[in-house]
């Protein structure tokens, strides 16, 4: 077992260079926001809370698995789980154990544009997880050991969470098939074969390269001042060296997408079958979020709930389904996707389920925007994002996404205003733009039972076929 105690040692780190002068309070509603860069590079943002004595400190790397070198997808994942090892003055599981015993929470994630760590603990309790998380930021000590018994954990996350799951491997060929060259086509998680492969030079090179406080962002929500933080990030995270030979974050940029494409997906497993399509989209670029939140509130006015208009079109009138939905995610360092699926009714086939969604499209398109569920809609915005000011996890959340996608502070501290400024006429607009099917990739998850694929679906020289 892991030792319970609070933790043993103390890192003999120098004072770093006066902080960068470019620092910035203001206050949205009751959320006050300042932001400072240490010398080193390191951002450093601060949300106050003073409600309860509760923090939460999050690092975040600009660094996610589109990032990672061709051939080795999964390393930002595989890395993500590899700190929790060793460090020069930890033992290997210890971080967590001592964030366990002092009353706290900890965990960590990894997505396409970004890995992040975070730990929620007592506000007094703030500077031992800096102290721990500048630590392992530049001190993680891997042994082969480590490298195998770890591979085996993600391989067999995998196992679990896609390889054993239709839908996601549905949603997988899907990806795969609208990113043609954008790492976005890849797994976050990597593909099985790939996986297999990772070994300790993957890891560290991608460690070397990416931690760093020149490639991070330091986000504290809670029970704390800027004065507080400042100090203590100056003493913890200051003292570490910048990464001088840093890549520009440069990808590979996807061509231009001039015919649908569709994916066939069949499985045994299907236990209900359905339709998706994802057309590519423009993501939240920064000082340029308009299009990004009329795609937002039209993802909403589609397929966000009882009374959305897929819903009413598909479920209660026409009867062709049991379930719709419509999904936008735009805070992205690039292009992102807008998602339509339809779950039909037992004994409805896809063919019949795709055409009613189009035809719900184009009847949509004809009539636009109900100004009365507009409305509605973004008060319901307007009341969640009062309600997230509660949470340090949800405020924290939403800031470091944000930057390590490209966006800026001011740019998180306009959205509200961005997304209540919306007209009828730019949401038409938007979708206009995006229901392209030439940008669009068309799938249907299917049970396996022999049978073959309808010839409306194979028919057609700009159609590329992706069957498993």
């Amino acid at each position: 077992m892991p030792r319970l105690t609070p933790l043993a040692f103390a890192l003999a780190l120098l004072l770093s260079p006066p902080l960068s002068l470019a620092t910035q309070a203001s206050e949205t509603g009751t959320e006050a926001v300042t932001t400072f860069t240490l010398e080193n590079g390191m951002q450093v943002v601060v949300v106050e809370d003073h409600r309860a004595p509760v923090v939460q400190q999050m690092v975040w790397y600009r660094a996610g698995s589109a990032d990672e070198p061709k051939g080795s997808s999964g390393v930002a994942h595989f890395l993500e789980h590899l700190l929790f090892k060793a460090t020069d003055t930890m033992e290997a599981g210890e971080f967590s154990a001592v964030v366990a015993a002092n009353g706290g929470q900890d965990n960590a994630f990894t997505s396409f544009d970004y890995t992040a760590y975070y730990q929620r603990v007592a506000a007094d309790r703030l500077e031992l997880m800096m102290q721990m998380e500048a630590d392992r930021m530049r001190n993680l000590r891997l042994t082969e050991d480590n490298i195998r018994t770890e591979r085996d954990v993600i391989i067999e996350e995998r196992n679990q969470r896609t390889e054993n799951n239709p839908r996601a491997l549905f949603s997988e060929q899907m990806n795969a098939a609208q990113y043609l060259n954008h790492r976005y086509g890849t797994p976050v998680i990597g593909w099985m074969h790939e996986m297999r492969s990772l070994d300790m030079e993957d890891a560290l090179s991608f460690y070397r390269t990416y931690y760093a406080p020149n490639d991070a962002i330091l986000v504290v929500t809670g029970d704390v001042t800027p004065d507080e933080v400042r100090a203590l990030a100056e003493k913890h995270y200051g003292a570490i060296p910048a990464n001088p030979d840093l890549p520009e974050r440069i990808r590979t940029e996807e061509p231009p997408q001039t015919a649908e494409r569709r994916v066939i997906y069949r499985d045994a497993r299907v236990a209900q079958p359905y339709v998706m399509r994802s057309y590519l989209a423009p993501e939240r670029d920064p000082g340029d979020q308009d299009t990004a939140a009329a795609l937002t509130l039209l993802a909403d006015i589609l397929g966000g709930g009882t009374t959305s208009f897929l819903t009413e079109q598909l479920q209660f009138d026409s009867r062709v389904a049991t379930y719709s939905g419509a999904f936008y995610r735009g805070v992205s360092l690039d292009d992102t996707t807008f998602t339509l699926i339809v779950v039909p009714q037992p004994g409805v086939e896809l063919q019949e389920a795709e055409d009613a969604l189009d035809a719900a499209l184009a009847t949509f398109m004809e009539t636009g925007v109900d100004p009365e569920q507009l409305d509605r809609i973004k008060l319901q915005i307007r009341a969640n994002q009062i309600y997230e000011r509660d949470n340090v996890d949800r405020i924290g959340n939403r800031y470091g996404q944000a930057l390590a996608s490209g966006l800026t502070i001011a740019d998180v501290k306009a959205w509200p205003e961005t997304l209540d400024a919306v007209t009828e006429d730019d949401i038409m607009a938007a979708a206009r733009m995006v229901f392209d099917k030439r940008r669009s990739v068309t799938g249907w998850l299917m049970r396996d039972e022999g049978d073959t694929v309808a010839e409306t679906l194979t028919e057609g020289a700009e159609e590329a076929e992706v069957i498993q």
